[in-house]
């Protein structure tokens, strides 16, 4: 990899002084090289990714982005050879908004051999091969490449790198210090009413007794103190409760080194709505504490009868 190896950052302008440049990553190179897999790990870090845009298009595009504000801060834009002629006019597009724009470029390459064996793995043609061969397609497309390719600030050859590498190589340059490796979404529900369908890991709260049969903790939820106190004064409830979040420590921590960047935990119980809801707030709060983990709540069957 050569070029600048620092990501571009946006950070907040502070009172009183100009909103700093809008944040744009272009991202180019051989085709098979990795951009689709780029892009769905830029959009994963919190990135617009716009894809195959004409490059005329850029300067609109970034009018549109400064007029919205934080509402996108940071845009990539996936330019490649299915442009056509209109390819030949991103250099020019590029350094007409170097001078307001925070634009970098990044070009992704690799061997002949990788990209002939790449596309000989999905038996579909290079869009320039026209009627030669692949490798015919893919030294057209370095001719018509090359002059971007010398203008990028950064450089990545993906030959050597699978799709887990080259995400882990996008997520150390254009991930913001604040950026969690992991969206955790936890979620409560009552085993009556079936299993969430999108969850990744199950636990079952029905070890512990119900509130339900409590007269006067029957009206409220797990959301309300005197509920939320009961369960967690049950015994086993705390160890649990301990023992599950320090257990999903190394489990979120490989979902980090794997990419996986989203994850569902749901917590069950009868009806969803006293034990399982007290206990994924008491969790949410334990894994907030961790580094890395972003946490949000969804309380699944809560306003069932």
């Amino acid at each position: 990899m050569t070029g600048d190896t620092s990501a571009p950052a946006d950070s907040a302008p502070r009172e009183g002084t100009a909103r700093p440049p809008q944040a744009v990553l272009v991202v180019t190179g051989m085709s098979g090289a990795g951009r689709s897999t780029v892009g769905n790990a830029l959009e994963d870090l919190g990135w617009y990714v716009v894809d195959n845009l004409p490059p005329q298009m850029l300067v609109p595009l970034i009018d549109v982005a400064e007029h919205a504000g934080e509402a996108l801060p940071r845009i990539a834009v996936v330019v490649d050879v299915r442009g056509g002629a209109l390819f030949s006019e991103l250099r020019e597009s590029v350094h007409k908004l170097k001078a307001g724009t925070q634009i970098k470029v990044l070009f992704l390459d690799a061997t002949d051999a990788a990209l002939v064996r790449r596309f000989e793995q999905v038996r579909r043609p290079h869009p320039l091969q026209g009627g030669g061969g692949i490798l015919d397609g893919i030294t057209a497309e370095r001719t018509r490449t090359a002059e971007i390719r010398e203008q990028a600030d950064f450089v990545i050859d993906t030959s050597e790198l699978n799709i887990h590498q080259l995400t882990n190589q996008i997520t150390d340059l254009f991930s913001e210090a604040d950026t969690p490796g992991v969206r955790v979404t936890l979620t409560s529900f009552g085993y009556k009413y079936g299993l969430p369908t999108d969850a990744d890991i199950v636990a079952d709260a029905r070890f512990l007794p119900n509130p339900y049969w409590v007269p006067e903790l029957r009206p409220g939820t797990g959301l309300d103190s005197d509920v939320s106190g009961y369960v967690l004064a049950q015994e086993g409830a705390r160890p649990f409760i301990d023992a599950y979040a320090g257990a999903l420590e190394p489990v979120l921590a490989g979902y980090r080194r794997e990419n996986k960047r989203h994850a569902t935990i749901a917590i069950g119980c009868t009806g969803g709505r006293h034990r399982s809801v007290a206990m994924v707030e008491e969790l949410a709060r334990q894994l907030r504490e961790q580094p890395g983990v972003s946490v949000s709540v969804k309380h699944r069957d809560l306003g069932r009868e």
